[in-house]
């Protein structure tokens, strides 16, 4: 059995691609956490996990956490523990490219519970990230952007086509330094696409959200 943590954007995504080409038993778990400003786990829209889940047709693992710097791991680490026990995961993989913080600490998490760890992205060439996102046809769009001189104008785009101005600008094209945020409507491995009905735009200056109030999921 394979566990993905999912996140619903777009590098977890990507690494389930990855995690369903090696099997079809395959779990999301997520972590959903009450501080907007987790060090560890993506927050906007967190609560799109379940649409997402329903529209990719795979059975997911939900822990709360309250988000709290380093006790947040112990969350991650109770459902480990349950996915480990209860749904005999025996491989974890995780969406991370360059943020060691987040690596070191899962695979420590797995570790401790006797998990293998994968992060399939890890350090992968741009060029390579890029090409497998659009190859797997991963709709992600701009959900955060917290990084000068960006407003909320980027907000509601495919994160692809946010790649040259990103550069141009000496934005991290992944938002490894937490400068975006996405989260996935449609890839290839969804059985349905989402369709928002509804969102609203928060923030100020160069931090804007884009919170999604209601969707519905459509046939493909």
């Amino acid at each position: 059995m394979i566990g993905v943590l999912f996140s619903g954007g777009k590098d977890s995504s990507l690494a389930l691609s990855k995690a369903l080409k090696k099997g079809k038993n395959v779990y999301l778990i997520s972590l959903i956490s009450k501080n907007p400003y987790s060090y560890m786990f993506h927050t906007p829209n967190i609560q799109l996990v379940k649409k997402q889940a329903k529209a990719i047709g795979l059975p997911l693992i939900i822990k709360k956490t309250k988000g709290e710097k380093e006790k947040e791991l112990e969350d991650l680490k109770k459902v480990l523990i349950k996915a480990k026990e209860k749904y005999k995961i025996r491989v974890l993989y995780s969406g991370a490219i360059e943020s060691n913080y987040q690596k070191e600490r899962i695979e420590k998490i797995c570790k401790d519970v006797g998990l293998i760890c994968h992060n399939p992205l890890w350090k992968k060439p741009k060029e390579k990230l890029l090409e497998d996102y659009k190859k797997e046809k991963i709709n992600a769009i701009i959900t955060g952007i917290f990084a000068w001189p960006f407003g909320k104008e980027v907000l509601g785009e495919n994160f692809l086509k946010c790649i040259e101005i990103f550069e141009k600008n000496k934005i991290n094209v992944f938002g490894e330094g937490g400068e975006f945020e996405t989260t996935v409507l449609d890839a290839n491995f969804f059985k349905k696409r989402i369709k928002i009905l509804e969102y609203e735009i928060e923030g100020e200056e160069n931090s804007w959200v884009y919170r999604i109030k209601k969707v519905k999921l459509e046939k493909k």
